[in-house]
């Protein structure tokens, strides 16, 4: 059996996808691309499809994992380029790699997620962000099935400030006439889970800021948090390294860059 770990992406419209809506599109895509999976036992047998840390619906992503089980070796490279073709543009398969370590979940402790709020002055977010960041504590309220629960939104934050949207001063999606914040937020996986808007709650109670429309929020980046540098790195790099470092008869081609994400298929 073979393993495949994927990267994937929600782009654009596709961010309101919910995650049960991505899974019968990535197994419509498997079946197109005719990919030899493996099946689970049972009187219901589903294709092996572990999946790993799904950002909400609702939020984009640029880093989204998963890992598919095979029946046969196939060349991850062209695996990627099979399944991107067969599945919704901003739904995008962006990375492939053999699986040839443990423990993928387990390398996925931090994310980076960035927060556009459009109508907020980019000095009044960082002021908001430093009053959060300064606090000891930032009590939030998030409802859940069982009612609404109560929990610390601040100590899983490991960094918050503004940057530069890193696009065009004259950029048709960001008018000039209009002030935009972008806010950079590192935060790790913890329980229960602090999401971008338990911050934004956060950054309401301890600073009044309240954006004019809802944020926009896209997931940058997750892996493992390394504490020396305050930096989230790549989880598919170990098993790139193990595969460099398999015999010549065992190796796998590199995973492919992400394409353009832009243009219809």
């Amino acid at each position: 059996m073979q393993r495949i770990r994927l990267r994937y992406t929600k782009r654009g419209r596709l961010r309101f996808t919910s995650h049960r809506d991505f899974q019968r599109a990535f197994e419509r895509a498997l079946r197109r691309a005719e990919v030899p999976m493996a099946y689970s036992a049972g009187f219901t047998p589903h294709p092996k499809v572990s999946y790993a840390n799904a950002a909400p619906t609702g939020t984009g992503s640029e880093a989204e994992y998963l890992e598919i089980a095979l029946t046969a070796p196939r060349d991850p490279d062209k695996l990627r380029e099979l399944l991107d073709e067969s599945m919704p543009a901003g739904l995008d398969i962006v990375d492939a790699v053999e699986s040839r370590t443990s423990g993928l979940a387990d390398r996925l402790t931090a994310s980076v997620w960035e927060l556009r709020l459009d109508g907020v002055e980019p000095a009044t977010a960082q002021h908001a962000a430093e009053r959060f960041t300064a606090a000891e504590q930032v009590e939030v309220q998030r409802r859940t099935k069982n009612g609404m629960r109560t929990f610390d939104a601040r100590e899983a934050v490991v960094s918050l400030a503004t940057v530069d949207s890193g696009l065009p001063a004259d950029d048709a999606d960001r008018p000039t006439d209009k002030p935009c914040a972008i806010l950079r937020l590192v935060v790790r996986h913890v329980t229960p889970a602090v999401r971008p808007d338990d911050v934004l709650s956060g950054l309401r109670a301890v600073a009044d800021l309240a954006p004019p429309v809802p944020a926009a929020v896209t997931r940058l980046a997750q892996g493992l948090f390394d504490e020396e540098t305050g930096t989230v790195t790549d989880p598919l790099a170990p098993d790139r390294e193990a595969d460099t470092a398999a015999p010549p008869t065992a190796a796998v081609p590199a995973a492919a860059k992400a394409p353009a994400p832009e243009g219809p298929r």
